[in-house]
């Protein structure tokens, strides 16, 4: 195989996994995603292998994706902020606000609200509402019509009245 065929077919592999995963089948969805990287790992195949696992509850794994997404592109920001989701699953508060913020940092990242609403969901579990509001209107400023946000501002402000 030519070598510059490797990223076509690796992509191949990470399409068909995204059809499984969203299809809910979350087995094949992780042996493709596992194909995709053993042809030609990109941060995006490790971090969609990690939120599979995640799908499966097993977020021990899915860091360690993450982790194995940020070697690979340091850049790219979905990881950092997947881990923090993770932790929060976990009820490891503490330790996802560093990741939060590294993703909102992150140079190669889109959406840029989801760090800051997750990190809003830590400083509620922390007992911080006036910092989980301003982290919602952050995310409110990057995207407008992020409803679930505008539904958890209202919320944090009705509980603070």
């Amino acid at each position: 195989m030519a070598e510059r065929a490797w990223p076509e077919m690796a992509e191949y592999y990470f399409h068909k996994a995204y059809e499984a995963q969203m299809a809910g089948n979350l087995d094949e969805a992780v042996e493709l995603y596992k194909k995709s990287i053993e042809i030609y790992p990109t941060a995006e195949a490790h971090t969609f292998l990690g939120w599979t696992y995640s799908f499966q509850g097993r977020y021990d794994d899915a860091i360690l994706e993450c982790h194995q997404a940020i070697e690979v592109d340091p850049d790219f920001g979905n990881p950092y902020n997947d881990i923090g989701a993770y932790l929060i699953e976990l009820q490891r508060y503490e330790e996802a606000i560093p990741w939060l913020k590294k993703a909102m940092e992150a140079r190669r990242y889109e959406p840029r609200q989801y760090p800051h609403f997750n990190l809003s969901r830590v400083y509620v579990r922390l007992g911080k509402f006036r910092e989980a509001i301003a982290e919602i209107e952050k995310a409110l400023e990057i995207e407008p019509d992020y409803v679930l946000a505008r539904r958890e501002l209202h919320r944090l402000v009705g509980m603070l009245n």
